[in-house]
């Protein structure tokens, strides 16, 4: 009895000095000269399988740096996302502008999501490319709708855009396949993506084989990979701000003969009505 109350006694007096969610480890209790203990505590850290986050937080924009709808640059959506993308690749601070989510699902609505790049933007929609044989691949094939999320921490922004996705044409794919370093066309090649390999070896030995294969002759795009095409019916404009009232202006593009969202919308270009949501 004596043995447990005296562990409790030096946890409290080392939690009191390090903090209450630091856990120290095994060896903390055992005899020795106090630095040791806490030079042990702070140069590994232990893991706090039930850590609170509640105080992580930053500052954003403050309310004179808010985004009203007259700040619009635009009243096409595309062409305000074009202005944003711009500032953002303008940005020292971001290192790929053109990094997005997307998010697809199946059928029964079992959401997936991962990182891609933009390869370029439209009146049309927004394209990248990958293996359509990957799980994104596939779920597009059932159920051809897709979310793109943009975020852009040092300007505190983000878009999001929602949208019927198609694959595009086979020689729009080709031109675009056969641009890449040739190190990256072998890569697609290799990679038959989201299926299970033995081991990053397996890889390796497979593309020393083609780079030799086809080191003095063209590299064919494979039939399973290519380009696809978002194109847009919802885009949404958010900018944060300090006190979490953050602004959020919303494009919908009804479809041909339907009759615009009830709400306070605004008439924009091309079929499209804008108005600001909730935060």
């Amino acid at each position: 009895m004596t043995r447990i109350l005296s562990r409790a006694a030096a946890l409290s007096r080392i939690r009191s000095e390090f903090g209450p969610h630091l856990v120290p480890p095994p060896n903390a209790f055992r005899p020795g000269p106090r630095t040791t203990c806490r030079q042990t505590l702070c140069t590994n850290p232990p893991f706090d399988s039930a850590m609170d986050l509640s105080d992580m937080r930053k500052k954003y924009k403050g309310d004179g740096e808010c985004f009203e709808e007259s700040q619009l640059s635009f009243l096409d959506p595309v062409k305000q996302f074009g202005h944003w993308f711009d500032e953002a690749t303008k940005c020292p601070e971001i290192g790929e502008a053109n990094a997005m989510c997307i998010a697809t699902a199946t059928t029964d609505g079992r959401p997936s999501a991962r990182m891609v790049l933009l390869k370029g933007f439209s009146d049309e929609g927004f394209r990248f490319f990958t293996n359509y044989e990957s799980r994104k691949g596939g779920e597009l094939e059932s159920n051809p709708h897709a979310c793109l999320v943009f975020y852009w921490e040092p300007l505190n922004r983000q878009v999001r855009i929602e949208g019927h996705v198609k694959r595009i044409p086979f020689q729009t794919s080709c031109d675009y396949f056969h641009s890449r370093p040739k190190s990256s066309q072998i890569g697609a090649v290799v990679s038959r993506q989201s299926t299970p390999v033995p081991g990053r070896d397996f890889l390796r030995q497979r593309n020393a084989e083609l780079e030799e294969k086809y080191k003095d002759t063209e590299v064919p795009m494979p039939d399973y990979w290519g380009g696809y095409l978002v194109k847009p019916h919802l885009m949404e404009f958010w900018q944060g701000q300090t006190n979490r009232l953050h602004d959020r202006i919303v494009f919908t593009k009804p479809p041909d003969g339907e009759a615009s969202p009830e709400g306070f919308e605004h008439r924009a270009e091309g079929g499209w009505v804008y108005r600001r949501l909730s935060p």
